[in-house]
C-alpha cells in the first residue's frame, strides 16, 4: 500500500483521532476542571492542526463564558478572548447559544471596550485574520460552557474533524464538576451548617475576619498579615501583586471567583463568595471574601474593598458531616434547585446507582426515580412550599417498602430513605389480628348507628337487613311485636307473602320457639332442621320456619318487658360462634329499644297527620267561577306536624277567594297557628274584606304570637264578570298562571315581608284570569327540595306544567290530573323531603255576558220603579219563571228605595244568572244596612226583613266607590244553592 495516497492519509488520521480519544479516557479521575478543558484544548489542536484552543465555561453571576483553559496561544492572543458575552455574535458565543457546531473564517474578536484596541501586538493580529471552530460543552440542562480552535483560514474542518471536536467536547463534559466544591461535594445547607454564620466568628467563636483592599488598576492587593499567617502563607514570597494571589487560588475555583469580582465591578455591586487558598506547603486552606466595589471621585469602580474570614475549621466540620451522612444506615440524596443531584451516600447507591452516573444528573432522569409513584411530584411540591413531606411507596422491582423524607434546605432539596419493610410485616401481622375484634365493633357500631338513624319500624326492618343479614349471611327475617298475648307482623325479608299472613295476629303459644323465648327471656339457636324436629316434634308447618334450615329466636325485652319476638334463618344448616351468639345477643336489646321507639314514633305520626289533614279542607266546593283540586304531601319524615293550608272560600256574585299559606316551623303550635288563621280567614272573607285588608287583620294576629312567629299568605279574590284576579302576598311564592294558549308564567310581583313582621299597607295585584286559564297556588316544600334550590325548582314547575297542558292525552282541562302531573314530577315518590307541601290549582271560569244585566238609575222616586221595569224585561229575555220575577221586583223596589231614602248615588243595579239569580245594588254611600225590628206603629223598617224572607242570602260589600247590597235567589225548585 502507497503510504502517502489519500486513503492511507486517512486511515492514519482517523487512528490517530482515536488514539487521542483513548489518551483523555486515561485522564486521572481526581483532575480538576482545568487540568480537564487543558487536556480537551491540547488534543483538539493536535487533531484539527490549529494554531491553539480555549475552553470557556459559563458563570451565572456574570451572565458571560470565561476562558478556563487554553492551549498554543500567547497571553497576547487569549486577553481578547477571557470574556465573551453571550450575546455575542462570535462563534463561541452562537455555539453556546444554539448548542450546536459554530465556525467563521475571521476570527474578530468579542465586543470589547471602545478604548481598548482592537489588536496590541502582531500575534492578535495573526489570530484576528484566522478561523474558529467551537463546539459547545452540553450538559443535560443546557450547554455548560464551549470548546474552540483557532485554525488557519484555510478551510473549514472536515466532517471527521468535526465529530472529533463534538467527542472531546462530550468527554469533557462528563468529566466536569461545575461547582464550586465543597466537602465530599455535600453542600453547608444540605448539611444543615447555618449558611450565614456571624462576620468574623469561626467555628470556636474566635475572630478570623480581616481587611483587604483589591485595586485592579494599579494592579495590588492589600491584606492583612494575620490573614496570611492564617492560611499559611510565608509573608515574604507574597509581592502585594494581584496576578502572585491569583496564583494562590485554587485553579478550579479561579474562574467563578474572577467572574463575580468582574460581576461586581460592572454592577458596582457587591461579592460574597468561598473559595480555596494554597499554602505555602501546598495544602489549601478555605476563605471567605466579601466585598464591594469602589471608585475614585465618580468614575468606574476600580478596586474592591472588605474582609476575608479563615472558613477552614468549618469546611473540616462540614466533611466529618459528610462521611457521617456517606457512611449511615438510611439512605441519602441531595439535590439542588434544578434538580441536579450533588451527593447520593452508599446507603442510597444501592437504590439509584453508582455516583459516577448519578451526582450532577437531574433525579428526575434517572430511570428508578421515574418508577416511583409521585415522587417527582411531592419533591417539587415541597421545595416549592417549603414544607417537609414523607410517604411510603414499593420499591420498583423489589419486594421492599421505603418511608421517603422529603426536606426542602436553602439551595435544594434532601431526600431521606429508610427501609420500613419489617416494620410493614409487623403491621401487618398486628392488623390481621385486630382484624377480628374490629370488624365485631365495626357490626356494633354500624347497627347502632342504623337503629338509631331508624324512625318508623319500617326503617328497623330496612336497618336490621342491611346492617345484620348480610355479616352473617342470612337469608330471612322476621319481627313480631307482641300485643295483648298476640303477635303481629312488623317487617319481614326474605319469606314468602303467604306464610306472612299466618302470622298476623298469631296468638303465643309456649310449646314454641316463639313462647319459650319470651318466656324465658334468653335467645335460642336451632341450628339444623333436624334440631328444630328433635326439640319441637309438633306441627311442621310452623310458620317461620318455611324453607329455611336454621334460625336464631331472639326476644325483645324493654325494661322487663316483653315487646316481641326476632327471627333470624339460613338457607343451609349454619352453627354461630361464640363471638357471633354474642354479637346477636348485643343485637336483641339494641333492637328492642329501636322497635319501642319506632312503634311510639309511627303512632304520633299517624295522629299528627291526621291533625293536619283534619286542618285543611275536606272537599273543595264545587263553584261556578272555578274548578279546583289540591294536595297536601306530609314531609318524608318527622312526627311533627306543619303549618301549609289552602283554602276556596265562595263569596258573593260568584266571587272565589282563594288563599295558601305557611307557618314557618313545624310542630303543635304551629298546626294551632295555621287552624286560627284558616278560621280568621273564613270570617274576614264573610266580610267581604278586600286582600289587603284581610292580610292585615292576619298580620294582627300573627303579630300577637309572638316575635317568633312568622307565616307567609297569598290571599286572592277572583271575579267572573271581569275575569280579574286581585290578590295580595305576605312573603308567599310567585302564584303560576296557564293561559288557555298555552303560556304559563311566574306572576313575579315583588311580595311584601311574611306575617309577623310585615307592616301594612299590603301591596294588591291585578292580574287577568281568562276563561279556562289555571292558577297554581303551593308551598315552598314543592319547589325547594335537599339538592335543588329554588330558583331550579320553579323553573322545573313551569316545565312542568307547560309539558302537561301540551300532552293531548295529559290533564287538558281537569285541575286533579294536572295536580297528580306537578306532584309526581316534582315530588316523585323516591325522594324524601323535609318539608310538607300545600298545592292548590284553580281553573278559572268566566261569567258569559249575555248572563250579566247591568242599568243605572236615576236619583230620584222614580228609581224603583224603573228598577222593577228592567228586571221585568230581563226575565223576558232569560225566560225565567214569573214566580220568581215577582220576588226580584220587590227586592229591587225595596234596595233601591232604601238607595233613594237613606245613601247617595249614583245608583246602578246588576242581575247575574248563575247557578242562582244574583241581584246587585250600587251606591256611593258606606252606611251599613242592617235589619231592625220595627214596632206596630212605625210606617216603615220592614223593608229588609222582607228582603231576608224572599233570598236565600243577602249582605253588603264594600267597594271603592261605596257599597254593595245584593241578594241570591234560587233559580228552581231542582237548584241547591250552594
Amino acid at each position: 500500500m502507497d503510504l502517502g495516497s489519500p486513503t492511507s492519509l486517512g486511515s492514519r488520521a482517523e487512528k490517530a483521532r482515536t488514539d487521542r480519544l483513548c489518551l483523555l479516557a486515561a485522564l486521572d479521575n481526581q483532575a480538576t476542571d482545568t487540568d480537564v478543558l487543558t487536556a480537551a484544548v491540547e488534543h483538539a489542536t493536535a487533531a484539527l492542526g490549529g494554531f491553539g484552543a480555549m475552553g470557556h465555561l459559563s458563570a451565572s453571576a456574570s451572565q458571560g463564558l470565561h476562558l478556563v483553559a487554553s492551549g498554543g496561544l500567547p497571553r497576547a492572543v487569549t486577553r481578547n478572548w477571557e470574556d465573551i458575552r453571550i450575546t455575542d455574535s462570535v462563534a463561541p458565543a452562537r455555539a453556546f447559544r444554539t448548542g450546536e457546531f459554530a465556525y467563521e473564517s475571521t476570527a474578530n474578536c468579542p465586543a470589547r471596550n471602545p478604548s481598548d484596541p482592537p489588536h496590541p501586538s502582531p500575534a492578535a493580529d495573526v489570530s484576528a485574520r484566522s478561523a474558529m471552530a467551537a463546539v459547545p460543552l452540553s450538559g443535560p440542562d443546557g450547554p455548560l460552557g464551549v470548546l474552540s480552535v483557532l485554525l488557519p483560514v484555510a478551510g473549514a474542518p472536515s466532517a471527521e474533524q468535526q465529530k472529533f471536536l463534538e467527542e472531546v467536547a462530550r468527554w469533557a463534559t462528563d468529566r466536569l464538576r461545575l461547582a464550586p466544591p465543597t466537602p465530599d461535594d455535600v453542600s453547608r445547607a444540605l448539611l444543615g451548617t447555618p449558611p450565614d454564620r456571624a462576620p468574623g466568628q469561626g467555628p470556636g467563636g474566635t475572630s478570623t475576619e480581616f481587611k483587604f483592599e483589591f485595586d485592579v488598576q494599579a494592579n495590588e492587593v492589600v491584606l492583612d498579615e494575620r490573614l496570611l499567617d492564617a492560611i499559611g502563607i510565608e509573608r515574604e514570597t507574597f509581592d502585594g501583586r494581584l496576578a502572585t494571589f491569583d496564583d494562590y487560588v485554587h485553579p478550579d475555583d479561579l474562574p467563578w471567583v474572577v467572574g463575580e469580582v468582574e460581576q461586581a465591578l460592572r454592577t458596582r455591586g457587591r461579592v460574597d463568595s468561598e473559595y480555596r487558598v494554597r499554602r505555602s506547603d501546598g495544602t489549601y486552606a478555605w476563605v471567605r471574601f466579601r466585598g464591594r466595589a469602589v471608585s475614585r471621585q465618580g468614575s468606574e469602580p476600580t478596586g474592591l474593598v472588605g474582609t476575608m474570614s479563615y472558613t477552614t475549621e468549618t469546611h473540616a466540620a462540614l466533611e466529618s458531616v459528610g462521611r457521617a451522612l456517606a457512611h449511615m444506615s438510611d439512605g441519602f440524596l441531595s439535590v439542588d434547585r434544578d434538580g441536579r443531584i450533588g451527593f447520593v451516600n452508599v446507603a442510597a447507591e444501592r437504590l439509584f446507582g453508582r455516583p459516577r452516573d448519578l451526582v450532577g444528573r437531574s433525579l428526575w432522569d434517572v430511570s428508578i426515580v421515574r418508577k416511583v409513584p409521585r415522587l417527582e411530584e411531592r419533591s417539587r411540591r415541597a421545595a416549592t412550599a417549603g414544607v417537609p413531606d414523607g410517604f411510603e411507596v414499593p420499591w420498583p422491582g423489589t419486594d421492599r417498602w421505603y418511608h421517603l423524607r422529603l426536606v426542602p434546605v436553602a439551595d435544594g432539596l434532601t431526600l431521606y430513605i429508610t427501609d420500613v419493610t419489617e416494620r410493614r410485616l409487623r403491621e401487618a401481622e398486628s392488623a390481621a389480628v385486630e382484624r377480628a375484634a374490629a370488624e365485631r365493633a365495626a357490626f356494633i357500631a354500624r347497627l347502632t348507628r342504623a337503629l338509631a338513624e331508624a324512625a318508623t319500624t319500617r326503617d328497623v326492618t330496612a336497618a336490621v337487613a342491611e346492617s345484620v343479614l348480610p355479616p352473617l349471611h342470612a337469608t330471612g327475617l322476621v319481627i313480631l311485636a307482641l300485643e295483648n298475648d298476640r303477635l303481629d307482623l312488623v317487617g319481614s325479608v326474605g319469606y314468602l307473602p303467604e306464610l306472612l299472613d299466618r302470622l298476623h295476629g298469631m296468638p303465643v303459644v309456649a310449646a314454641t320457639p316463639l313462647g319459650e323465648v319470651l318466656h324465658s327471656h334468653a335467645l335460642m339457636f336451632i341450628e339444623s332442621p333436624d334440631d328444630f324436629t328433635a326439640r319441637y316434634p309438633g306441627p311442621a308447618d310452623f310458620p317461620v320456619a318455611g324453607g329455611k334450615k336454621a334460625w336464631a329466636f331472639l326476644p325483645l325485652i324493654v325494661s322487663g318487658r316483653e315487646i316481641g319476638v326476632v327471627v333470624v334463618s339460613f338457607d343451609q344448616p349454619r352453627h354461630l360462634t361464640e363471638d357471633e351468639r354474642t354479637l346477636l345477643t348485643v343485637f336483641s336489646g339494641q333492637l328492642a329499644h329501636a322497635l319501642e321507639r319506632a312503634r311510639q314514633y309511627d303512632v304520633a305520626t299517624t295522629r299528627a297527620r291526621d291533625l293536619q289533614r283534619a286542618l285543611l279542607p275536606r272537599d273543595l266546593p264545587a263553584l261556578p267561577a272555578v274548578t279546583a283540586a289540591a294536595r297536601y304531601l306530609p314531609a318524608g319524615h318527622g312526627a311533627d306536624v306543619g303549618g301549609d293550608w289552602y283554602d276556596i272560600i265562595p263569596l258573593s256574585a260568584d266571587r272565589v277567594a282563594l288563599v295558601i299559606g305557611d307557618v314557618m316551623g313545624h310542630g303543635m303550635p304551629e298546626a294551632a297557628t295555621m287552624g286560627r288563621l284558616r278560621t280568621a280567614v273564613r270570617t274576614l272573607s264573610d266580610l267581604e274584606l278586600p286582600p289587603d285588608d284581610v292580610l292585615a287583620r292576619l298580620n294582627d294576629i300573627v303579630g300577637e304570637l309572638g316575635e317568633e312567629s312568622f307565616v307567609t299568605c297569598l290571599y286572592g279574590v277572583y271575579d267572573p264578570t271581569t275575569q280579574i284576579l286581585t290578590y295580595a302576598n305576605a312573603g308567599h311564592l310567585p302564584p303560576v298562571v296557564a293561559r288557555p294558549d298555552g303560556i304559563v308564567s311566574l306572576l313575579t310581583f315583588d311580595p311584601d315581608p311574611p306575617l309577623g313582621i310585615a307592616a301594612p299597607p299590603f301591596g294588591v295585584n291585578d292580574v287577568p284570569l281568562l276563561d279556562g286559564s289555571f292558577l297554581v297556588l303551593y308551598t315552598d316544600g314543592l319547589v325547594e327540595t335537599p339538592g335543588h334550590n329554588i330558583d331550579k325548582g320553579l323553573r322545573h314547575l313551569t316545565e312542568t306544567i307547560t309539558a302537561a297542558l301540551a300532552d293531548r292525552d295529559g290533564p287538558a282541562g281537569e285541575p286533579d290530573l294536572l295536580c297528580d302531573a306537578v306532584t309526581t314530577a316534582l315530588l316523585p315518590a323516591h325522594r324524601r323531603t323535609t318539608d310538607d307541601t300545600a298545592l292548590l290549582i284553580a281553573r278559572a271560569r268566566s261569567l258569559p255576558p249575555n248572563d250579566i244585566a247591568v242599568w243605572a238609575l236615576p236619583e230620584d222616586p222614580t228609581a224603583a220603579g224603573q228598577a222593577r221595569q228592567h228586571v221585568h224585561e230581563q226575565f223576558r229575555i232569560w225566560c225565567l219563571d214569573a214566580e220568581l220575577e215577582m220576588a226580584t221586583e220587590l227586592i229591587v223596589s225595596e234596595l233601591v228605595g232604601n238607595v233613594i231614602r237613606h245613601a247617595t248615588g249614583p245608583i246602578q243595579l246588576r242581575l247575574l244568572r248563575s247557578r242562582t239569580l244574583i241581584c246587585e245594588v250600587t251606591d256611593g254611600s258606606l252606611t251599613t244596612p242592617h235589619i231592625r225590628h220595627a214596632r206596630a206603629t212605625d210606617e216603615g223598617g220592614r223593608g229588609l226583613q222582607l228582603v231576608a224572607a224572599m233570598a236565600q242570602r243577602w249582605g253588603t260589600r264594600y267597594t271603592l266607590t261605596g257599597k254593595c247590597i245584593w241578594t241570591e235567589q234560587a233559580l228552581g225548585l231542582s237548584e241547591k244553592w250552594l
